[in-house]
């Protein structure tokens, strides 16, 4: 039996993995320029990712995981971030904002 795009199935279990959308943004102490928040784009497009924040001093990511719950989605989201965040080339800086929808609540 073939798995649906987008699904996980985890053996054993024979229920399927949802997908979750996640939002996060870390506040620096500079304004970004259009050329960082390009990197970051491209950093996080592996993650089905899009990548905000030309102009501010804020810059984020939104994210899809597959992840059986909430809290393991936006683990695995906020690992993924920080990594593009450093392969983009951007200062480390705090995250200030993370949310998180599953495709069933969406």
């Amino acid at each position: 039996m073939s798995e649906p795009e987008g699904f996980k199935i985890r053996p054993g279990a024979g229920r399927k993995t949802p997908r979750w959308s996640v939002g996060i943004e870390a506040e620096g102490d500079r304004v970004l320029t259009r050329e960082e928040v390009v990197e970051l784009a491209d950093a996080v497009a592996a993650c089905a990712g899009i990548a905000t924040g030309i102009g501010t001093n804020r810059y984020g990511a939104q994210l899809v995981v597959q992840a059986a719950g909430r809290d393991e989605a936006i683990e695995l989201a906020t690992i993924q971030f920080v990594q593009a965040a450093a392969r983009a080339g951007l200062p480390a800086a705090p995250i200030v904002r993370v949310e998180a929808v599953s495709e069933d609540e969406g």
